[in-house]
């Protein structure tokens, strides 16, 4: 949950800010913690919102990472609390399982901050980012098939289709066949060597961003599966929240900002035409959430002027209704797949 995440460019070559929690004052606007209450931070990063939270006396939060880095240097913080900051290694996507293993229900608020945080671009080992050399890995868990085990095995039409849905790289073609003819030589092992080449390729030109940018996020939203992990985080968002309880939920580019839009329209029933039904037709599902005020909110200028990775940030948000909770949708999980393409074509 720290700041630092940020749009396309700064994501993967990094930039300056460093643990700056993206939007947290309309985040805590919108969650409005109260005292006593109980809220699920569940992608801690540094700690940003949940510091936020625990600042309200008596309250107490539940927060998750699946990276087990951050779950090491968040031990000091939950240590200081005195027992007020449950900290668990768990990807976002189990939150409500997560939640019931260890005892936690009905939440007051729930907040998802979408991507990278600061240190996982910032630390040239983990292969996020391609500002400094470093091992092409970009796990978050720091478990499981690694970006350079997909670079240097996966078809040229896959790599192609990756990176045309997940990056929105208009030259995935051309990219995915460079990196399979390379490869045959020699396998890719950094991010200098994986961008040097995509450069090569796809020439930038000045003042835009580098070429390699969208092929590293539509890498790291593959191997990490970060759009289906956030279908996964809505719906158990959804089953956890008490009545009036408050979801935020942070994104960073069009593809989650497209999912989160969707589900709380969805949810809502915002854009249902009232008409009457024929005899026996079923009636739609009573909303699970209000939606207040305009959205998305985003950042100010003041905060992006002093943390540019913050500039493409936007928070949706909804409140909770008695309605009870849907599930998975599956028209969201499409969303958040590779869609099966014919051959010629994506």
């Amino acid at each position: 949950m720290t700041a630092g995440r940020g749009d396309e460019e700064f994501l993967a070559a990094g930039g300056p800010a460093r643990h700056i929690p993206v939007l947290r004052d309309e985040v805590m606007t919108v969650l409005a913690p109260r005292e006593g209450g109980l809220y699920l931070d569940a992608t801690f990063g540094a700690g940003g919102y949940s510091r936020a939270l625990l600042s309200m006396p008596k309250l107490r939060v539940l927060a998750l990472d699946r990276d087990p880095i951050a779950i090491a240097e968040g031990a000091m913080m939950a240590a200081e609390t005195c027992g007020r900051l449950t900290l668990v290694k768990e990807r976002f996507g189990r939150l409500d399982q997560a939640a019931r293993e260890l005892g936690f229900s009905d939440f007051d608020g729930v907040v998802l901050d979408i991507g990278l945080s600061s240190m996982q671009i910032d630390d040239a080992r983990r292969g996020f980012s391609f500002r400094g050399d470093g091992p092409l890995d970009m796990r978050m868990d720091c478990a499981g098939t690694s970006a350079a085990d997909l670079v240097n095995t996966a078809a040229e039409a896959t790599l192609a289709n990756i990176f045309y849905y997940f990056g929105e790289e208009r030259a995935s073609r051309r990219i995915a066949r460079a990196i399979v003819m390379d490869r045959a030589k020699a396998p890719f092992t950094s991010t200098a060597a994986l961008a040097g080449m995509i450069a090569r390729v796809v020439p930038g030109k000045t003042g835009e961003i580098h070429p390699a940018t969208r092929v590293f996020q539509a890498l790291r939203i593959a191997i990490n599966d970060e759009l289906g992990e956030l279908v996964h985080a809505l719906a158990g968002a959804e089953a956890v929240l008490k009545e009036g309880g408050r979801l935020a939920v942070v994104t960073f580019h069009s593809l989650e900002d497209r999912i989160v839009k969707q589900f709380f329209a969805e949810r809502s029933g915002r854009g249902r035409t009232a008409s009457r039904r024929l005899p026996h037709e079923i009636a739609p599902p009573q909303p699970t959430f209000v939606l207040a005020g305009r959205q998305p909110v985003i950042p100010s200028q003041r905060e992006i002027d002093a943390n540019p990775r913050a500039r493409s940030a936007k928070l949706r948000h909804g409140e909770r209704t008695k309605a009870p909770p849907r599930g998975l949708d599956d028209r969201l999980m499409a969303l958040a797949k590779l869609p099966v393409v014919h051959p010629g074509g994506h």
